[in-house]
């Protein structure tokens, strides 16, 4: 999570190009130091970040080491009691106590079997429509996305059990590949989400509102994944046949809808009911997540000492990434105050002789050529500190603005070439499924998340009317 998806260099020059960036502004800071102006220090600084980046380094030591770098060119070595007093309140902060709660739920519904009966059922409800077993696990994942709010467990899961079923019935490859992934992706935007968890301090946003809002925004996406897939199926037939296994009677049917749904419904309601009724907080409510897919695991009789010990690792492990990047994201924020950059780019963009149309239009590229290169962390740290300013000077609403740039930023896990729902797809794949396969299914997909921020911006009020009735809008 924490590191860029580049590999090598095509050649010495290139390597040399990103060294240039890298190091070109803390030469010339270095030389002439605070007699540049703000919007020179922004521009270095973010010119650095970059660099630092496509070399190759982690995020979270690009970013602490930019944040070094000029710190001590522009402060002094004074610098490192800013640095710490930075580092305290990446640990102080209460709401982010969520982030490693909200990983471990998802561990342990992944670990629960979770996935294996939410898609079975969507099966025996939808599989036997043409294009069923595509449709079934766009259903199946957007359930998933909710109870989890992890991609790699998304994909992972729910590939195991798709990808095969589709195979062995004749579906297309692509088709077969690109719902996965598309449906895998939703985990990182239905809430709870980790994404949102982080996004909202960053930008200034209520984590209640945000989720609330992604609610709509995450059922728009997977309303236009089943829409493309119907239109496809009877377009191309041949590609998306008739599940022809056995559908149960329909009690047996409700009964197993039941079984599977309802548990994961409750312990969805309990983490963002209580959210969004005002009974907790954000982390209270993720605490009640972690402890209800404990429980829930153990009524589907997946739990041990062993499997819990297993757990705890990996959610230590995520979470401490995550947390790396918020520490080296702060050293990177103070030295962004210390030189007035929120200020300086507001003042460069309000200067501008452009539309806001235009303005929004070259941020949402921005943020849609990063995905390709940097994961989605990545780009929170390094645009949400220059974009919000800019949103304020324009009189945005700051929920609408950051539903566009989540929403366009989910496009970071489908984008080739560096996509990780593509790398986690591939590592469980059957051998003929190739990686050109992957990237030919996850194109309409992507066209179809730029669609959906296209249907944000004309119609805002998908992401703002639910947050604003329940007294959490702009």
């Amino acid at each position: 999570m924490t590191g860029v998806r580049v590999g090598a260099f095509p050649s010495p020059l290139l390597a040399l190009l990103f060294l240039g960036l890298t190091f070109l502004g803390p030469v010339l800071v270095w030389r002439m130091g605070e007699r540049l102006s703000p919007e020179v220090l922004v521009g270095f600084i973010l010119a650095s970040v970059i660099g630092a980046i496509l070399l190759g380094f982690p995020i979270a030591f690009a970013l602490a080491g930019v944040a070094s770098l000029y710190g001590y060119l522009l402060v002094g070595p004074f610098v490192g009691n800013i640095f710490m007093l930075r580092l305290f309140q990446v640990f102080q902060d209460y709401i982010l106590i969520a982030i490693p709660l909200f990983v471990f739920m998802g561990v342990v519904i992944e670990r629960a079997g979770l996935a294996d009966r939410l898609y079975k059922t969507a099966v025996d409800w939808v599989g036997w429509r043409r294009g069923g077993l595509a449709i079934a696990t766009i259903v199946a994942a957007t359930i998933f996305a909710a109870a989890t709010g992890v991609v790699g467990a998304s994909v992972v899961a729910i590939g195991l059990l798709a990808l095969p079923q589709m195979l062995k019935y004749g579906y297309g490859k692509p088709l077969s590949t690109g719902v996965i992934c598309a449906g895998g992706a939703l985990g990182i935007l239905i809430p709870p989400s980790i994404m949102l968890v982080v996004y909202g301090p960053t930008a200034g946003v209520s984590i209640g509102a945000l989720f609330l809002a992604a609610i709509p925004a995450g059922l728009l996406l997977s309303a236009l994944y089943i829409l493309y897939v119907w239109l496809y199926a009877r377009l191309r037939p041949g590609e998306a046949p008739v599940y022809l296994g056995e559908i149960p009677p329909f009690k047996e049917r409700l009964k197993e809808a039941v079984v599977s749904v309802l548990p994961v419904a409750f312990l969805i309601l309990a983490v963002l009911g209580s959210i969004f009724l005002g009974l907790a907080a954000p982390t209270e409510a993720a605490a009640v997540g972690a402890f209800g897919s404990l429980v829930l695991a153990a009524i589907y009789r997946k739990l041990s000492f062993r499997i819990l010990w297993e757990i705890a690792y990996q959610a230590a492990r995520v979470s401490a990434m995550v947390y790396l990047v918020l520490i080296g994201a702060g050293f990177l924020s103070a030295i962004f105050v210390r030189v007035q950059g929120g200020d300086a780019v507001a003042r460069l963009v309000g200067g501008l002789d452009v539309s806001p149309g235009l303005v929004l239009l070259v941020m949402l590229l921005i943020v849609f050529v990063l995905g390709m290169f940097v994961d989605w962390i990545g780009i929170v740290m390094i645009t949400v500190p220059l974009f919000m300013p800019i949103a304020k000077t324009f009189g945005w609403d700051p929920l609408w603005f950051s539903m566009l740039l989540i929403v366009t930023m989910q496009t970071s896990f489908l984008t080739p070439p560096f996509a990780y729902t593509i790398f986690y797809l591939k590592g469980i794949a059957p051998p003929e499924v190739t990686t050109w396969d992957i990237y030919r299914g996850v194109v309409p997909f992507i066209l179809l998340q730029l669609l959906g921020t296209l249907l944000i911006y004309l119609f805002p009020g998908i992401v703002t009317e639910l947050p604003r009735r329940f007294g959490l809008g702009g």
